[in-house]
């Protein structure tokens, strides 16, 4: 069943098209993975999804209705919801209490331990943001937008800036808590071990538009996508 359903997208930066005609899907359940190089579209996608940016043309269809121009406050309000680093943000959101931050969201304390809980974070409620460990924060970042109960949760690079060892953690505990919630998800991630080992569909982006779309033996087979991403052949 399909979720979300871009017809003929596109964005124009003056003579750059950040995408260009896209037509993109994504059904409901699924964890999703979106990649592509550097300056693709990815995230100017997401942000056309998401409300943050209006296109030039296209429509924007979730769960059968248009929201091309819906605000963003509707489009949470209808399911969709993304994450944010909190790295980027200013100094209060840094010191505020690990429970502030989904406590603003949610406004029920019982609530916003059960969030935490379901991300291994209860024990440090108390801890403001700023004196978190990265993968931690990465967490409560996805937390926060988990929060809002959305239908549909777009994750920017989760695993950004952190050890291999805490990429694990962090993707075994994100994918277990969308999966378990029914949530469908989609990840713009560059770690293509992650994107492999987690998602159930690949969805490559090229100078803003799709390259490839399939599992990820279908993306680990395509030339393409190898070239672009990785240089060499995946078998090599």
């Amino acid at each position: 069943m399909i979720l979300l359903e871009t017809v003929d997208l596109s964005k124009r930066f003056g003579d750059l098209r950040a995408c260009d005609d896209v037509n993109f899907t994504v059904n409901k359940g699924e964890f999703l993975s979106l990649v592509g190089s550097n300056g693709a579209g990815k995230t100017s996608l997401v942000n056309l999804i998401s409300g943050h940016l209006k296109p030039n043309s296209g429509r924007i269809l979730f769960e059968g209705q248009d929201v091309t121009f819906a605000a963003v406050y509707e489009r949470i309000k209808a399911g969709i919801a993304r994450s944010f680093q909190i790295s980027r943000e200013g100094k209060i959101a840094r010191i505020a209490a690990l429970a502030d931050h989904i406590l603003v969201v949610v406004r029920k304390r019982r609530e916003t331990f059960d969030v935490l809980g379901r991300f291994g974070l209860n024990g440090k409620s108390s801890v403001p943001a700023g004196g978190l460990a990265q993968g931690e924060r990465k967490l409560l970042d996805v937390a926060v937008a988990y929060a809002l109960r959305p239908k549909l949760l777009f994750l920017d690079e989760p695993t950004s800036g952190v050890s291999t060892r805490e990429k694990t953690q962090i993707m075994d505990t994100v994918s277990s808590v969308v999966r378990a919630g029914a949530v469908t998800a989609v990840v713009i991630e560059h770690d293509m071990d992650v994107v492999f080992r987690y998602s159930d569909r690949i969805v490559m982006m090229h100078e803003g538009r799709f390259l490839a779309d399939g599992t990820p033996e279908e993306i680990k087979a395509n030339n393409d996508v190898a070239n672009i991403l990785l240089g060499v052949p995946l078998s090599a």
